[in-house]
């Protein structure tokens, strides 16, 4: 399982990306679960990570499954109409 940080906005987009590619790398199984209970702070560049990252782990043939989403970044999901994207939904 990988894990998203405390705070993620535009500043910490890139370096955010880049853990989570490595940490894709080093998967095994078929399903990816990218965790983002502990995700305090964070701005739409978050949601940006998340759908990259569904990208990378579809080129990859993996499945992705995000667990733990805050609701505000849920309801900022659903505003942009992506929602499902990141939920299954």
């Amino acid at each position: 399982m990988l894990s998203l940080p405390p705070t993620l906005t535009h500043a910490d987009a890139t370096a955010c990306l880049d853990t989570l590619t490595t940490g894709l790398k080093q998967e095994s199984a078929a399903q990816v679960v990218v965790d983002a209970a502990l995700l305090r702070s964070f701005d739409s560049s978050a949601l940006a990570v998340l759908l990259e990252f569904r990208r990378e782990c579809a080129r990859a043939g993996k499945r992705f499954v995000v667990q733990g989403l805050p609701q505000r970044l849920r309801d900022l999901a659903a505003l942009y109409g992506i929602e499902g994207l990141l939920t299954g939904a």
